[in-house]
C-alpha cells in the first residue's frame, strides 16, 4: 500500500530520467517513466468544472467530492500496480500546476532537475543531427525554415519542449512557489552525487539510501518513437561528469544568444558564462 506520492517536474534534458532510475535503487520506491496520470486528472477536472449534472448540485458539496475522486484516484491507479511504499511520480506539468495537486494532496513534495540552458539546447541540436535520416517537420528547405542551428534554437525556444518548461519555470518564481519545489542542477548530482542525494531524502522526509553511483540499472522502460526524433530516455549506467560541448556544437553566437536571453536563469541557478 502507497504511503506517499513524491513528483519528478524537471526541465527537458536534464537529468530526470537519471534521477527515476536512481530512486529506483531504494527498493521502497515505484519510479515512473513519462506519466500520463496528470493528464487523466486534468482532463478529469475540465468535465467537472463544466457538467451541469456537478453545476446544479452544491458546490461546496461537490467540491468535496471531486477532491477525494482526485486524491483517491492518483492512490488507486499506483496501488493497483505496485505494492511499493512511495511513487516518483515523473511529469513536467506538476511543477506549474503545483495549485491544482495542492488542492488534494497538500503540500506535494516536488523535485525540479535543472541544467545549463546551453547544453540543454544542444543536446536538442545533437539529436537533431544524429537523426537527420528519420525526417522532420520543423525544417523546409524551400522556405529556410529550421535550416540552421540559430533557427533550430529559436523554433525550440518558443514551443514544445524547451520554450513551455522555461515559461513555466519563470512563472513558478513570479508567483513565488519555487521556495515550496527542491531545484537540483544536473552538473552538481553528476560531481557531488552524495550531496544531492541527502537533500532529495531530507526534502522528501526520508531516511537516506547509500546509492551505487556505478551501477544504474534502467528500469523505467518508454517508447521513444512516440515523442519523435527527439524522444531519448536511455541513461548512462554509471553516473559521471557529462563535458559541455555547447559552444563547439551550437556556436558562440547562439550560446552568448541563451547566455543573454535566460540571464534570470543563469542568475537564479548560479551558472558562469
Amino acid at each position: 500500500m502507497i504511503d506517499k506520492i513524491f513528483f519528478n517536474s524537471s526541465l527537458p534534458r536534464s537529468g530526470s530520467t537519471l534521477l527515476q532510475n536512481i530512486m529506483a535503487q531504494n527498493p521502497d520506491f515505484y519510479v515512473t517513466p513519462t506519466s500520463g496520470v496528470f493528464e487523466l486528472l486534468f482532463a478529469a477536472q475540465a468535465n467537472y468544472r463544466n457538467s451541469p449534472e456537478f453545476k446544479a448540485q452544491d458546490s461546496e458539496t461537490m467540491d468535496k467530492g471531486w477532491k477525494g475522486f482526485c486524491h483517491d484516484g492518483m492512490f488507486g491507479f499506483f496501488n493497483a500496480i505496485t505494492d511499493k511504499k512511495y511513487v516518483m511520480e515523473k511529469s513536467r506539468a506538476y511543477g506549474i500546476h503545483r495549485d491544482f495537486l495542492n488542492f488534494f494532496y497538500p503540500e506535494p513534495k516536488i523535485i525540479c532537475m535543472v541544467r545549463d540552458l546551453r547544453d540543454v539546447y544542444c543536446s536538442m541540436e545533437k539529436n537533431f543531427r544524429k537523426n537527420q535520416h528519420l525526417g522532420n517537420n520543423m525544417v523546409d528547405h524551400a522556405q529556410l525554415i529550421g535550416t540552421s542551428t540559430p533557427k533550430r534554437v529559436d523554433f525550440w525556444a518558443s514551443g514544445q519542449p524547451i520554450g513551455m518548461a522555461i515559461e513555466r519555470l519563470s512563472e513558478i518564481m513570479r508567483q513565488g512557489y519555487d521556495s515550496k519545489i527542491l531545484f537540483v542542477k544536473f552538473e552538481d548530482l553528476c560531481i557531488n552525487p552524495d550531496t544531492e542525494m541527502h537533500r532529495i531524502y531530507e526534502y522528501l522526509g526520508l531516511p537516506y539510501f547509500k546509492h551505487d553511483w556505478d551501477n544504474i540499472e534502467q528500469v523505467t522502460q518508454e517508447d521513444d518513437s512516440q515523442y519523435g526524433i527527439f524522444g531519448d530516455h536511455t541513461i548512462r549506467t554509471k553516473l559521471e561528469v557529462v563535458p559541455s560541448t555547447a559552444k563547439q556544437v551550437l556556436g558562440r553566437d547562439v550560446t552568448d544568444w541563451i547566455w543573454n536571453t535566460y540571464k534570470w536563469f543563469f542568475d537564479y541557478f548560479r551558472y558562469t558564462k
